[in-house]
């Protein structure tokens, strides 16, 4: 990555906040499963719920909240209703589409095979490139990061991903969408969609 922030010297994500619906059991997925150390809770005030921060390396943190009278979560609306290989990648204006975690890329298989055998449902890996569909079976020059997905027990969705080129000037080359461009109400993915991005993933 080289290019570079002249307005703010910004050092990453200092923390993203989500939600809990079982602050115990988010415990024994993210330090359980996925190892990171819980290292700060809080009970909020006046009995609003807690805040806890787990770290998810370089200086980063992935933090939860609990609040005893959130509404459930709504598919396709607070987050995707499943996976990406699903060909259900929707979620509502302002929601927290999904959170990728940086891995190695010599330890990415490895890793994918780790949270199998920790009874974790994984997705296919996904070579990402700049293609029609958007993904390759097969890793090529063109593949800039590779990843897949699995949600955690509250159906947050999460990816382990690492990058495998630099970018360069022509990898910023897109008309960016407005608001006018929009579709009401917004429409899923066709059947015939999901059986394309299907069939260019492996098992």
């Amino acid at each position: 990555m080289t290019a570079r922030n002249t307005e703010f010297e910004l050092g990453g994500i200092n923390h993203l906040a989500l939600v809990s619906s079982d602050m115990r059991r988010t415990i024994d997925f993210y330090s359980g499963v996925l190892g990171m150390p819980l290292i700060k809770t809080l009970d909020l005030p006046a009995g609003m719920g807690q805040h806890f921060f787990f770290d998810c390396g370089g200086g980063d943190c992935v933090a939860f909240f609990w609040f005893p009278d959130a509404p459930d979560a709504v598919p396709g609306i607070s987050a995707p209703a499943t996976r990406p290989e699903q060909g259900e990648m929707l979620s509502a204006v302002g929601s927290m589409n999904h959170v990728a975690f940086h891995v190695p890329p010599e330890r990415f298989e490895e890793y994918r095979r780790r949270l199998k055998e920790k009874g974790v449902t994984v997705s296919p890996i996904l070579n990402h490139d700049d293609s029609p569909v958007g993904v390759s079976r097969d890793v090529h020059e063109g593949v800039f990061v590779r990843s897949f997905y699995f949600q955690d027990p509250d159906g947050i969705l999460l990816e382990f991903a690492c990058w495998t080129k630099t970018f360069g000037d022509g990898d910023v080359s897109h008309e960016p969408k407005t608001a006018a461009d929009r579709t009401t109400p917004a429409t899923p993915a066709t059947p015939e969609a999901r059986q394309t991005a299907e069939a260019t993933v492996t098992n």
